[in-house]
C-alpha cells in the first residue's frame, strides 16, 4: 500500500463512519455502532504493514481496522442495514462482522473479549508455523480488563507471534484516562510480563505504519508478543447519541487540528505527492464509494425470518 492509497483508504473510512452517524440520526440504520473517526491512521497504518497471510482481532470499534483490511464497504454497509447481503447476512451488525478469507477475525462486542481469541489465533499459527502475525486492536479502557494481563502473560509464555495494539484514544467511553489510569503510559505494562513495549504517535500514519512493520517482524521472527501503544483520539463521541459533556469543545477542537488525514494530506503535498485537485479527486472517489455502498444496502433483502436460526451455535 503506497502513501496515496493509504490517504485514500482514510478518506473512505472517515466518510463511512460519518455516513453511519447520519443514518442512524435519520433513523435509516437501527440498533448502535461505535464510530473511529480520528483513528483511521491506526488501521490504515497497522493493514499497510502487515501480510496477506496475517490475522486481525478487532472491538466494538471495528469498522475502519475491517475497511483497512480489504473489506467490502458494501457488505459491511449491508450488514449495518442488517441486509443479506451483509458479513453476517444482516444477523450480526455492527459488532458482529467478519471475513477469515482476508485474515479478518472479527470484532467483539465484550470489552476485551477479542484479546483471548487473537492468542488463540497466534497458538494456532505457532503450532502450524504458518508465519502468520496476529494484531489485536482493543482500547485503554480494555487494558484494565483482567483478560488483558492473562493474555499476556500466557503469549509472553509461550512466545506467540501476536502483536497486541492498544488504541488509546483518550476515554474509555466517558472516563478519562487519567482518572482510569494508575500509569496512563499502557506501553509500560509490557515490562510485567517480560515483553516489549513501545508507544506511538496513533495520529502519524508513517509513525504506526513502521512501529507494526517493525515489531510485527519481531512476532514473526520467533521473539514472543509486543505491546504497541498508539496514542490518538476519538473525535466522535463513544456510540451514536452520546453528548460528549465529559469533555469540552475546546479539548475537541484542538483535537481537530491533529486529524490524521490532515496531517498525512500535509506530508503528501509538502514533499509533492499529492496536489490540491488531487486530493479533491480522491475525496470525491471516496464519497462516490460510500454513496455506492449506501446505495446497496438499502436495495438489498431483508433476511428471510425462515432462516433466522441458520447458523447459530448455542
Amino acid at each position: 500500500m503506497d502513501t496515496i492509497q493509504a490517504y485514500s483508504l482514510m478518506c473512505m473510512i472517515r466518510l463511512f463512519e460519518e455516513a453511519i452517524e447520519r443514518l442512524f440520526l435519520e433513523g435509516r440504520i437501527m440498533g448502535t455502532a461505535h464510530t473511529c473517526i480520528g483513528q483511521e491512521a491506526v488501521a490504515v497504518g497497522t493493514a499497510a504493514a502487515l501480510d496477506a497471510r496475517d490475522a486481525m482481532t478487532t472491538t466494538h470499534r471495528g469498522h475502519g481496522h475491517f475497511l483497512a483490511r480489504g473489506a467490502d464497504p458494501k457488505r459491511v454497509m449491508a450488514e449495518l442495514f442488517g441486509r443479506e447481503t451483509g458479513y453476517s447476512r444482516g444477523r450480526g451488525g455492527s459488532q458482529m462482522m467478519m471475513d477469515p478469507a482476508i485474515g479478518f477475525f472479527g470484532a467483539n462486542g465484550i470489552t476485551g473479549g477479542s484479546i483471548p481469541f487473537a492468542a488463540g489465533v497466534a497458538l494456532d499459527a505457532k503450532l502450524r508455523d504458518t508465519g502468520r502475525v496476529t494484531v489485536c486492536f482493543f482500547g485503554d479502557g480494555a487494558s484494565n480488563q483482567g483478560v488483558f494481563h492473562e493474555t499476556l502473560n500466557l503469549a509472553a509464555l509461550w512466545k506467540l507471534p501476536v502483536l497486541f495494539v492498544v488504541e488509546n484514544n483518550g476515554y474509555a467511553m466517558s472516563t478519562p484516562t487519567a482518572r482510569g489510569l494508575a500509569n496512563p503510559h499502557i506501553a509500560d505494562r509490557a515490562s510485567a510480563y517480560g515483553i516489549t513495549g513501545v508507544s506511538v504517535d496513533g495520529n502519524d500514519f508513517f509513525a504506526v505504519r513502521d512501529g507494526v512493520a517493525q515489531h510485527a517482524a519481531a512476532c514473526r521472527a520467533g521473539q514472543g508478543p509486543v505491546l504497541l501503544e498508539c496514542v490518538t483520539y476519538r473525535l466522535s463521541g463513544h456510540s451514536r447519541g452520546d453528548p460528549r459533556v465529559y469533555r469540552s469543545r475546546e479539548e475537541e477542537a484542538a483535537a481537530w487540528e491533529n486529524d490524521p488525514i490532515l496531517r498525512l494530506e500535509t506530508h503528501l503535498k509538502v514533499d509533492g505527492t499529492l496536489t490540491d485537485d488531487a486530493a479533491k479527486t480522491l475525496r470525491e472517489k471516496a464519497q462516490a464509494c460510500v454513496d455506492d455502498a449506501i446505495r446497496f444496502a438499502e436495495s438489498s433483502p431483508l433476511p428471510d425470518s425462515a432462516s433466522l436460526q441458520e447458523d447459530l451455535f448455542a
